[in-house]
């Protein structure tokens, strides 16, 4: 996909944001946990991450019922993996029923330096 296609793509995702992805990004915008800088929708090479926080290194994905047991989503994980990425995923229902215990997890990985601290 050409940037401009891609750019266009991840604007149209910023506007159809799940219930979960709309909850998650209540919690992440405007710095608000831990002072992360958090984009969402955001190009990375092929693929749109749900939510990154560029200055740590932290992809955070909010996967729905098609994305269980993903071919391309272990793909997308290993090239994000390879670009020094670290990547925490949750089930939209976890989002939206355990929120604080999600915003821990994510406030944990903050905290870590490298992919390999997982």
């Amino acid at each position: 996909m050409r940037a401009g296609r891609k750019r266009d793509f991840a604007r149209e995702l910023r506007r159809r944001m799940t219930d979960a992805e709309l909850r998650l990004w209540f919690h992440l915008r405007n710095r608000a946990l831990m002072g992360c800088k958090f984009r969402r929708q955001h190009p990375i090479g092929p693929y749109v991450a749900d939510f990154v926080c560029i200055e740590r290194a932290l992809v955070v994905e909010a996967d729905g019922g098609q994305h269980a047991g993903s071919g391309p989503d272990l793909a997308r994980t290993a090239y994000l993996h390879a670009r020094g990425y670290r990547v925490l995923r949750f089930w939209n229902n976890a989002v939206l029923v355990r929120t604080e215990t999600v915003l821990e997890q994510i406030h944990a990985a903050l905290g870590r330096d490298r992919v390999g601290d997982d």
